[in-house]
């Protein structure tokens, strides 16, 4: 978040977890401490008879929704701010944490169920998902509960499809989840990632309390409920295309090529690749039209082979079709991989059921930015980021980023280690295992300022950030 340098509040909405295991007392009277400041319709306890449906609504990955599941104690789904200044203050109250869920796009599942026996509730914030674009200023509200296709479609009919915002391509996600861990899509090579184009944001905090940012100051944790952002122009019409190419035309030839030409290329120019069942897919999108992306291709790019009847125009908000509900995990590159080192991965996603491998350019306009500048650190010299199945992790070990090894927070992935309480607050050493992946150096900075803002650990879960307090 460069503009408010806010260097926690991109966490903020992620971290809101899980507290001690409350009394059966405790858990009785949290249910009637919301109904004093929430209507009932809003409050989703496990006898409703809508529990389960609520809860469902946007669990997008079946393996997180099992029997054996733990379940919140209840879900409240906010209508407004104090709804959601009731719950924390009621968590607080009767020894209750809060999870706070967006899309429900996280990985683990983090936002809607506990890795171990603990209890919880969640606040849902699927109602709280107004778009208030101001166009004159190139400005929008946007509430964390809204999707990244409703932001899309909201800039792009208020604009007259002259103003885009700079996220990702999945367009159920909420935005809220998405921003708070950098927010990285189609447009990052010309204008960066969505936290650095925040720049106001409300939110509740540990105490309960409704703050802005002149409230907040430059750090804070807590729920954020909406969020100011600064929105981008792009034309009326952009060019994408979709190219194919089977390991037999050459896919590793390519692909070999691709991972050195496509950081280097105009940064109106975004080609990222899928690799899946021995086909390398190459999918682009650019800020302008077919026949000037033809000659592009033809002068940097010409072993791709793209031609033009692989274009096709459309609105910008026309090219955000991907979603996907598997559990990945990610590296960064930042040296090119050898041809023989890709023919092997080649073999390897060619097996039975292998998943695939997605491959995002970096260089331009995200690489400008310092890493100290906001939490998301994966900046200057990366070549590419790649999503990916868990069954190559080991095997790619020798080929990407080192000391650390590097993960995107919004890939969020337990494996790579959670949180040790102890004294009932997370150990900032055992933090380091995976905070120093998704946040190199900047997660002492976090953690510092966590311990000025939420020295109690409130607001915490398997992998959030822990208060560091320095030594008087």
């Amino acid at each position: 978040m460069a503009v408010l340098r806010l260097r926690a509040l991109v966490l903020a909405v992620c971290l809101v977890c899980f507290y001690a295991p409350a009394s059966s007392a405790s858990s009785g009277d949290f249910p009637r401490c919301l109904s004093a400041s929430i209507p009932s319709e809003l409050i989703f306890t496990q006898r409703s008879p809508s529990f389960a449906s609520v809860l469902a609504s946007s669990i997008r990955n079946p393996r997180l929704s099992t029997p054996g599941t733990v379940r919140p104690l209840c879900i409240v789904t906010p209508t407004n701010a104090s709804h959601a200044q009731a719950a924390v203050l009621c968590g607080r109250r009767h020894g209750i944490r809060i999870r706070v869920r967006n899309g429900g796009h996280d990985y683990e599942g983090l936002s809607y169920r506990s890795v171990q026996p603990e209890a919880f509730a969640v606040v849902d914030l699927a109602n709280l998902r107004s778009v208030r674009v101001n166009r004159a200023k190139a400005t929008a509200w946007v509430d964390s509960g809204a999707t990244v296709g409703e932001l899309y479609h909201a800039v792009a009919k208020a604009s007259g499809e002259r103003l885009a915002f700079p996220a990702g391509l999945c367009p159920t996600i909420g935005v809220g989840g998405h921003f708070t861990g950098g927010g990285f899509g189609l447009l990052q090579r010309k204008y960066g990632i969505a936290v650095g184009h925040v720049i106001d944001a409300v939110l509740v905090d540990a105490h309960g309390s409704l703050l802005d940012k002149k409230a907040m100051g430059r750090d804070s944790f807590g729920i954020v409920l909406s969020w100011r952002v600064r929105l981008v122009p792009v034309p009326p019409k952009v060019t994408a295309f979709i190219v194919p190419v089977s390991v037999d035309d050459g896919a590793v030839d390519v692909l070999t090529t691709w991972q050195e030409v496509g950081p280097a290329l105009l940064d109106d120019l975004f080609i990222r690749v899928i690799v899946q069942n021995g086909v390398a897919t190459f999918q682009s999108q650019y800020l302008g039209t077919c026949d000037a992306l033809l000659a592009v291709m033809r002068g940097r790019f010409p072993e791709l082979r793209m031609n033009r009847s692989y274009c096709r125009e459309m609105s910008w908000a026309e090219t955000t079709p991907m979603d996907t509900s598997n559990k990945a995990t990610s590296d960064y590159v930042r040296q090119p991989i050898g041809r023989g080192v890709w023919a092997e991965i080649f073999n390897w996603l060619a097996r039975p059921n292998p998943g695939l491998m997605i491959l995002g350019p970096y260089g331009g306009a995200i690489s400008a930015v310092p890493e100290a500048a906001t939490p998301f650190p994966h900046r200057g010299g990366v070549l590419y980021n790649i999503q990916w199945i868990r069954d190559l992790y080991a095997f790619m070990a020798p080929y990407v980023s080192k000391n650390p090894r590097e993960a995107y927070f919004n890939y969020r992935d337990l494996d790579l280690g959670r949180n040790v309480v102890v004294g009932n607050v997370s150990s900032y050493e055992a933090g380091k295992v995976w905070g120093e992946k998704y946040f190199k150096g900047n997660y002492k900075r976090l953690a510092l300022a966590k311990g000025k803002i939420d020295p109690d650990d409130y607001f915490r879960n398997e992998q959030s950030i822990p208060p560091l307090v320095p030594r008087s």
